[in-house]
């Protein structure tokens, strides 16, 4: 690793929250997790560095707390940087930046979206290997039945997100 990433940590009301970010502030990891050691496996080798901490990410910092103030669209336009090795992942991962908060879809509806009907399994394992958790927003992503399904970050706070961006939960 010979890259240097910054380092954020942000406390929420389902414990820390840490993001990695490059150089140019792109998103490259994040995830429920005070350590950003936990997040380096998950990303793409490519994008890996030393983790530098810093008080805050500026404008991925403050799309962050806008968010858990309750203006959920604050994290769409922070830019993410996630390789995959592969087209329809990468494709996935920008498809599902387009599911709005409060409208979770299915992984059924999310392979048709992201134009591969019959790959479940593949957009199932588009959410299990995206990097960037909140910012390409996997929690988003039900089973068939409506049941909440996996989460890396676990279930409580894939449930406590999606009760967040509920329409009228206030």
């Amino acid at each position: 690793m010979s890259n240097t990433i910054d380092s954020a940590r942000i406390e929420t009301p389902v414990g820390p929250f840490t993001i990695l970010a490059g150089p140019d502030g792109a998103v490259r990891a994040a995830g429920f997790t005070a350590d950003p050691a936990n997040l380096l496996p998950v990303m793409h080798p490519s994008l890996r560095g030393e983790p530098r901490t810093r008080p805050d990410l500026g404008p991925v910092t403050a799309a962050v707390a806008a968010y858990l103030d309750g203006d959920l669209a604050a994290i769409d336009d922070v830019p993410v940087e996630q390789h995959s090795g592969g087209a329809f992942l990468s494709h996935a991962w920008q498809v599902l930046r387009d599911v709005k908060p409060g409208e979770p879809i299915t992984y059924t509806a999310y392979a048709g979206l992201a134009g591969r009907p019959a790959a479940v399994r593949a957009a199932a394992a588009a959410c299990a290997r995206n990097a960037a958790a909140l910012f390409v927003p996997c929690h988003r992503v039900l089973r068939t039945d409506g049941t909440l399904g996996g989460y890396r970050w676990g279930l409580p706070v894939k449930c406590w997100l999606l009760d967040h961006e509920r329409p009228g939960r206030d």
